[in-house]
């Protein structure tokens, strides 16, 4: 909830007004599990909360473990459907990588979560209790919406959820540890651009129209040139940085005539590039480009004064790219029903 609507509920129980901000203090500070804990209100107000609400935390179904200490989280939503959420640490950081959507509409051809077909918005509750369930809640320094679903195609929760996580009676988190990732969904996208100073990713993949179209259908309604053009009317000196994902894959999208053309396309842009490996999954005839071709296409664009780095490939063996766990539990659910 946000503020206004604690003091809606505080009202509607006809609860002191400064109670609202008791609520908030105690479920976005002090992080309790539920209304019994709130020991500065009154028993008897705290059993007319508990008989019409509840705090909304809900602890992950199971999670796995990389040799390299990401690990990989399963929840399930309100409405018994599965989402991940996948927690990397690096030296002094630990970054969340949450969900915003039940499956995704995009269909991205390399993505899992496309595979399974949108099933559904996420709440700003739902997206919440991923940051605050994880067992490394209290520690975590980053948060990127890069888990399943298109963070913009859910906006509304999305935008209330990071007015919560920067707000003082929130988490009071600065902006500059969130990142929203998107493939471009060009409305959405100007509102979140001045409506909120998160960091923004950029999913291009390739700077070529029809490739593009080939691998994310999004592009068809949301050009990659017209989001480009958007994002060239904005001043990226300030907080807010600007990235571009891209994931290399062999013989497809990794030559240096694609960089020339990438360099191109993002040229007068304040930005930076990350190179990503290609995390395999069923059914998709895509191999991960080679380290030296990754390497090349690095220099290139570092050349034409690019920021450009190859990211770190993460959690490999428990095939953390979002969207695995959830279709291989999902499956199994699906055929302990039918038997």
């Amino acid at each position: 909830m946000t503020m206004d609507e604690f003091y809606g509920v505080v009202g509607e129980c006809g609860l002191p007004r400064f109670a609202a901000k008791q609520l908030a203090d105690w479920v976005y500070k002090k992080r309790v599990s539920s209304i019994d804990e709130m020991t500065n209100i009154s028993l008897a107000n705290r059993t007319l909360l508990a008989e019409k609400y509840d705090v909304g935390r809900y602890t992950p179904l199971e999670f796995q473990q990389s040799v390299d200490g990401t690990v990989k989280y399963l929840f399930k939503t309100e409405k018994d459907k599965l989402i991940e959420a996948v927690m990397i640490p690096e030296d002094d950081r630990a970054t969340l990588c949450v969900s915003s959507q039940v499956g995704c509409k995009m269909n991205c051809l390399f993505c899992m979560t496309g595979k399974q077909g949108f099933n559904g918005n996420l709440t700003a509750n739902e997206i919440l209790n991923q940051l605050y369930s994880v067992r490394e809640a209290e520690n975590l320094t980053n948060v990127v919406f890069m888990g399943m679903g298109e963070p913009l195609d859910n906006y509304e929760e999305l935008k209330k959820t990071l007015d919560i996580m920067t707000a003082d009676y929130g988490m009071a988190w600065s902006p500059k540890r969130i990142t929203v990732s998107t493939t471009g969904v060009t409305p959405k996208l100007k509102r979140f651009l001045d409506e909120s100073n998160a960091h923004l990713a950029v999913s291009i993949h390739s700077p070529e129209k029809e490739q593009r179209l080939s691998i994310m259908p999004a592009e068809k309604a949301f050009p990659i040139s017209g989001v480009i053009d958007m994002l060239k009317d904005y001043d990226w000196k300030k907080q807010r940085r600007l990235s571009f994902e891209y994931i290399m894959f062999d013989n497809f999208n990794d030559s240096l005539v694609h960089a020339k053309s990438l360099a191109q396309l993002l040229r007068g842009l304040e930005c930076r590039v990350n190179l990503i490996r290609f995390h395999a999954i069923p059914n998709v005839d895509l191999k991960t480009s080679t380290k030296e071709r990754m390497e090349s296409f690095r220099d290139f664009l570092t050349n034409k004064g690019l920021t450009c780095t190859i990211r770190a490939s993460r959690g490999e063996d428990i095939f953390a790219a979002c969207g695995m766990l959830s279709t291989m539990k999902g499956k199994k659910n699906e055929e302990s029903n039918h038997i």
